[in-house]
């Protein structure tokens, strides 16, 4: 593997991408520790040591900035707008004729989607910072502070406004940086940007589980994590790449004196379809009630249900709404995203079909029938493995020190695979030896 890393720097054109995403990355680390206008950055960092309640949703929307949200800094958003703004697009695509129909126009139909997607990041990141504004300003964003409700001194108008546009204009420049890396550098932008915020926050995590460890002066539980963090993403990787494959034969068919077709092919179908997007679907949407109740004044009844029942990570009715969420948007997702009467038709057309099953309806009930079977398997482990810091919870005390699991792992090892393939496949245009074997 190291071989392959010095001959991927041998080479002229991709070490200049490799050397170009990692500039990239370095300016966006800056900007997450740049403070905004009209916050006491001491305040700020005597919460962070004092506070211990950035569990749930807080802790996990911190998790996407890189921590740069309860720094309250210019990146502070992180990139949550963005992925929010493109799963919205997504759901919209299947309702709206006009979106489904750029979507088939092919890339200049892309390209209009993209700038729909950027007009609407613009919009949450302003609802968003918002949100965060007046959270702060309540000092609700590190409870059991004693100068929580003193991050922001100044409450007018003026500062108000001005915090919410440099984070919104910090989320412009993150979508910039994202489509910079994407263009110019390896590839996969906002999904680097989204791995380097994640994994900006691991060893922090690890120190902090040595600190409150009482064996061996917290080396035991040191030493158990990183062994369950081991564990966790080779399972990750095993199911991540298992996939049922369903053969296909393509009969043979004579075009003057050549003879086409005759092959043997496969349809691979992934036991985890959907990827990582049902744990965004449902953290984005168990997001929305608590921003609602930021906005709300007094302590209304509502309100304290909300903060008692859907902000705290450890609350059984936020781990089964958790939970449900997730299978039901594994199925959703899968259901938008692979179209069985397509692949069906598209394989009559060109002579396919499955060994045993007739070509046309019959075939889109048995991809039907096979993705529902692996999608459930699917389903069940993203929501077992987006629950892995919430069951930390019970043995560490502060669910959010334990890096390995849920979401943060889950786009670890997505975003990691993905980009070794990549880059392995410009090796092997090379006739270099790549990465995976």
């Amino acid at each position: 593997m190291l071989t392959a890393f010095a001959r991927a720097f041998k080479t002229p054109d991709l070490r200049k991408k490799l050397l170009f995403t990692l500039g990239i990355i370095v300016i966006y680390r800056l900007g997450a520790h740049i403070p905004i206008p009209g916050v006491d950055y001491s305040n700020v960092q005597t919460c962070m040591d004092q506070s211990s309640s950035t569990t749930g949703l807080f802790g996990l929307v911190n998790m996407f900035s890189g921590g740069a949200l309860l720094q309250i800094t210019v990146f502070a958003l992180g990139i949550m707008p963005y992925i929010t703004a493109s799963i919205i697009l997504q759901l919209l695509t299947v309702v709206i004729p006009r979106l489904e129909a750029l979507k088939k126009e092919g890339q200049a139909g892309t390209a209009k989607i993209t700038q729909y997607t950027r007009y609407l990041t613009v919009a949450l990141a302003i609802l968003q910072g918002t949100g965060l504004v007046a959270t702060a300003r309540t000092g609700a964003l590190f409870q059991g502070c004693s100068v929580a409700s003193q991050i922001v001194p100044d409450q007018s108008i003026f500062i108000t406004v001005t915090m919410v546009i440099v984070m919104t204009a910090g989320t412009c420049v993150m979508m910039w940086l994202g489509e910079l890396i994407t263009d110019r550098g390896i590839g996969n932008g906002m999904s680097i940007l989204m791995f380097i915020s994640i994994a900006a926050s691991f060893p922090a995590s690890l120190w902090a589980i040595k600190q409150q460890g009482s064996l061996a002066d917290g080396w035991i539980e040191f030493g158990t994590v990183i062994l369950v963090g081991l564990v966790m993403v080779g399972l990750v990787v095993f199911v991540e790449q298992a996939q049922r494959r369903i053969p296909v034969q393509y009969a043979k068919r004579m075009i003057g004196r050549r003879s086409y077709g005759g092959t043997s092919t496969y349809i691979p179908l992934k036991v985890n379809q959907a990827g990582v997007i049902p744990v965004i679907f449902a953290s984005s949407l168990l997001y929305i009630p608590a921003l609602v109740a930021q906005f709300a004044g007094g302590n209304s009844g509502w309100k304290l249900w909300i903060d008692d029942h859907l902000t705290k990570g450890n609350h059984p009715i936020y781990i089964v709404t958790y939970f449900l969420l997730i299978v039901f948007f594994a199925f959703f997702y899968v259901a938008i995203s692979f179209n069985p009467e397509e692949v069906a038709d598209n394989m009559k057309k060109y002579g396919g079909f499955i060994p045993g099953i007739r070509a046309g309806r019959p075939t889109a009930e048995y991809l039907s029938y096979v993705l529902n079977r692996i999608t459930w398997p699917g389903s069940l482990y993203l929501g077992l493995i987006a629950l892995v810091p919430t069951m930390a919870l019970v043995g560490f005390g502060a669910s959010q020190n334990f890096p390995f699991g849920g979401t943060s792992i889950l786009i670890i090892v997505g975003v990691g695979l993905e980009t070794v393939k990549q880059i392995e496949s410009q090796l092997q245009q090379r006739n270099y030896e790549g990465f995976l074997r």
